[in-house]
């Protein structure tokens, strides 16, 4: 399992407002088969398979210019660990435990 931090910023689209944009990709998110995703006040967390995570991302990727952005710009940071099981509540429990705060 891998977890992705993904941002999508639709450019030219006429208004400094972005929340509808934002709401249509967490509705094509919502369409997408096996991965979970939290939305954040700075972008989107995915954790799924790497294959199901770059279809996501393609997807909310496309979803802007459908709905009549001229320029998309889409920011992705990837943990792929491989030698154990995690995810995001696992990563910040563990950040948790370290403060004693858990």
């Amino acid at each position: 399992m891998a977890i992705a931090e993904v941002t999508v910023i639709p450019i030219g689209t006429g208004s400094t407002s972005l929340s509808a944009y934002v709401a249509e990709l967490q509705r094509v998110l919502e369409k997408q088969a096996r991965i979970s995703f939290t939305l954040t006040s700075m972008g989107t967390i995915i954790e799924g398979s790497l294959d199901d995570i770059f279809a996501a991302i393609r997807a909310i990727h496309e979803s802007p210019f459908q709905h009549g952005a001229q320029r998309v710009s889409t920011s992705v940071k990837i943990d792929d660990r491989r030698d154990k099981a995690g995810s995001s509540e696992q990563k910040l429990r563990s950040v948790q435990d370290k403060l004693g705060t858990s």
